[in-house]
């Protein structure tokens, strides 16, 4: 059961719901998730103004999918993990890629680079050896990709951590590993 309980459309401000309405027409659910960060109108357009602006940068949505399974798996978040594996479908990742996101790992080598560092900077709380920065820009990658990884990163991590204060209730089919 969660502990900060979901809000309904019908508990929440005008602005509020107004950002709750346009979650629920992009989505075509309103994710209990979001009706969590409806309890702070600062975290709900904290959520929406970084997630906007790391939709208009240089990683494109299967590569921001595979950064946001990658960081749920590391923080242990079963919510995100279970959401980000079926947005991640929408994304065009098959079941195999959702996978090996979940491992810090993509068939493709620039992905599987972005992953590394994703996971580096998880691992590493920031602290990312030179060594690993080097490689990430020796797979065809600069400065800006470094921050905007990390920014990715973060979005991820607040979406983790407000799911394991909130207890947020799973609302998506939950994310089984499968068998090695």
């Amino acid at each position: 059961m969660a502990y900060i309980q979901p809000l309904t459309r019908q508990q929440v401000d005008a602005a509020t719901g107004a950002t709750l309405d346009a979650v629920q027409a992009k989505l075509g659910v309103l994710p209990n998730m979001f009706r969590t960060f409806a309890h702070s109108p600062v975290a709900l357009n904290a959520y929406m103004q970084l997630s906007g602006l790391t939709a208009s940068g240089r990683l494109n949505a299967r590569q921001r999918e595979q950064i946001a399974l990658a960081v749920g798996e590391a923080n242990d978040c079963g919510y995100c993990v279970a959401a980000h594996s079926v947005i991640g479908k929408g994304a065009g990742l098959t079941p195999a890629q959702i996978e090996l996101a979940r491992e810090a790992q993509a068939e493709q080598p620039r992905d599987a680079a972005l992953l590394r560092l994703a996971s580096a900077i998880v691992r590493d709380r920031g602290h990312v050896p030179t060594a690993e920065l080097d490689a990430f820009k020796t797979a065809g990658f600069d400065d800006g990709d470094i921050l905007e990884v990390l920014v990715s990163v973060m979005l991820n991590v607040f979406t983790n951590y407000t799911n394991h204060l909130a207890r947020t209730d799973l609302d998506f089919p939950a994310a089984v590993k499968r068998a090695a």
